[in-house]
């Protein structure tokens, strides 16, 4: 099972979660990408930032 890398709580994840799936953390409710599914591998997803315009 994933950790999650901001707490290192456990991450259930569906057989169906795909890379690039974005998933929450149950415990610190950090947005998570999994970056390989075999084996199972979790990155702190990428923030999006404003443009304000620009």
């Amino acid at each position: 099972m994933p950790e999650c890398v901001i707490c290192g709580a456990d991450v259930t994840l569906d057989e169906s979660t795909m890379k690039g799936e974005l998933v929450e953390c149950p415990d610190c409710g950090s947005e998570l990408e999994v970056t390989s599914t075999d084996p199972i591998e979790l990155a702190e997803a990428p923030t999006e930032q404003e443009d304000w315009g620009e």
